[in-house]
């Protein structure tokens, strides 16, 4: 009996081998994905931001106003930011999708409720200040300046590569 259960164990080893050969490439890709554009990281960021604004100080009026008007471009965020993760996560993709919106989320109404009664005020004037840009090129660097992505929500490195970042500052003056 103990014979038997050996040559078992032995016979996994090759398997173990050829999967640890030829799994290995794919996970090191998944670790390699990178993460999405600080454009998108900030606009979502911002979209929760104020989605958070909307329920907490009852804006309903002055969210749906932001969600009709940047309705393609928020669309498109949300689709890279959903790209990203079914590159990085795979089938887990989506749960990890959902998970980086509630953190954001309870991070954001987290900062809210220690400002406590501040919150509010300062914070309404957020929908004014979007319907007053010129045009929804300057949403990403608006999201930006408004610094309202929790450092400690997603785990990698967002930099912005130099290009694109005065790419996205040429747009946002026209």
């Amino acid at each position: 009996m103990e014979f038997a259960a050996r040559s078992r164990r032995l016979s996994l080893r090759p398997l173990a081998c050829c999967l640890a050969l030829f799994l290995g490439p794919v996970l090191a890709a998944r670790a390699a994905v990178p993460c999405p554009s600080r454009a998108v990281l900030d606009v979502a960021a911002l979209q929760s931001e104020l989605m958070v604004v909307a329920t907490t100080c009852h804006e309903n009026a002055g969210y749906n106003a932001f969600m009709q008007r940047y309705q393609p471009y928020l669309l498109r965020t949300e689709q890279d930011l959903a790209a990203y993760f079914r590159r990085a996560y795979g089938r887990a993709g989506q749960q990890r999708h959902d998970s980086f919106v509630t953190a954001l989320a309870n991070a954001q109404s987290d900062a809210g409720i220690r400002q406590g009664t501040d919150f509010c005020p300062r914070s309404q004037a957020l929908f004014q200040e979007v319907q007053a840009l010129r045009s929804t090129n300057q949403l990403p660097l608006y999201a930006a300046g408004k610094d309202v992505l929790p450092a400690d929500v997603l785990s990698c490195s967002a930099a912005e590569p130099r290009h694109v970042r005065q790419q996205l500052a040429r747009r946002s003056r026209r």
